[in-house]
């Protein structure tokens, strides 16, 4: 794959599609990140320059993060991605807005591009058929903090080409990350696990069973855990965990993934984790966890 000709889009400038973002500029690519407003982008930017300058800082990365950034320019038009050889979209956790913008990036694309969605949780098939080019479009679902995790998600809708899937897995190899494949279930793997880990640690934490240091220590001292997965829930967001949540109990069809009351509670108050300064825990200013 050709770093120096192969175009990657991103649509979408929040936390996750900086990170995809950042990750394909940093693997060499040149990368066109659409946002609907030049602020978006400014938000962006700053944080994908603290995010490298602590990388370089660190030792993980030798190139310096201008020459990283150099690589990566803004769109305000979704017609300016026509040219992308992939476009990765990365918005909220709804199907309805999600749907509406990939069916307008599947119109402005090119016959031979390929489309993506990073969502954790909704069906890849229904995202495909309303792109319009189902053949075309696969899931690559992306861990947060992008540039430091080491896998992204796979996942074939009932339309996706072999010759799709295939582009797909050699793009995370080119980005310097494992693939797992997944069939097109409800949270596929990674989520539906996860969440369910999470909402119970919400459970417990509503219950008084212990604080949230104790469950997140338990859970790093006891099972080697890196991360606690209150600590966790707030990385990722808990209106991404809620979002999940609902996807699944309704694709299901199960209680079993009935989101924790203590989860709704804190995401109606804006409570939503590291990006709002404050979810299960408090957070000071501009907290990075790249």
């Amino acid at each position: 794959m050709n770093r120096e000709t192969t175009q990657i889009g991103v649509a979408g400038a929040g936390s996750m599609g900086t990170g995809i973002a950042q990750l394909a500029a940093m693997a060499g690519f040149q990368v066109r990140l659409f946002a609907r407003r030049a602020a978006a982008f400014d938000k962006a930017l700053q944080g994908m320059a603290a995010s490298l300058a602590k990388l370089h800082e660190k030792g993980l990365i030798t190139e310096e993060p201008t020459v990283i950034l150099a690589r990566i320019s803004c769109c305000h038009d979704l017609a300016e991605l026509s040219d992308c050889d992939l476009v990765i979209e990365a918005i909220a956790e709804q199907l309805e807005l999600k749907s509406e913008l990939l069916r307008s990036i599947g119109a402005a694309l090119g016959k031979d591009a390929i489309l993506a969605s990073s969502t954790s949780s909704i069906s890849i098939t229904a995202l495909g058929q309303a792109s319009g080019i189902p053949e075309r479009f696969v899931g690559m679902h992306f861990m947060n903090p992008v540039p430091l995790m080491e896998v992204v998600e796979l996942i074939s809708g009932d339309q996706t080409s072999l010759k799709t899937i295939n582009f797909a897995q050699q793009m995370v190899l080119a980005l310097g990350k494992q693939f797992v494949c997944s069939k097109d279930q409800p949270g596929f793997i990674i989520t539906r696990l996860l969440c369910v880990l999470i909402n119970e640690a919400f459970e417990m934490l509503q219950a008084g069973v212990a604080s949230a240091e104790e469950i997140d220590s338990a859970m790093q001292l006891g099972a080697h855990h890196p991360m606690g997965p209150l600590a966790l829930a707030d990385m990722i967001g808990l209106d991404v965990i809620l979002a999940a949540m609902k996807t699944m109990e309704t694709g299901m069809e199960s209680c079993k993934y009935a989101a924790s009351p203590l989860l709704r509670e804190y995401v109606a108050q804006g409570r939503l984790g590291r990006k709002s300064g404050q979810g299960v825990y408090l957070y000071p200013a501009q907290v990075n966890p790249q």
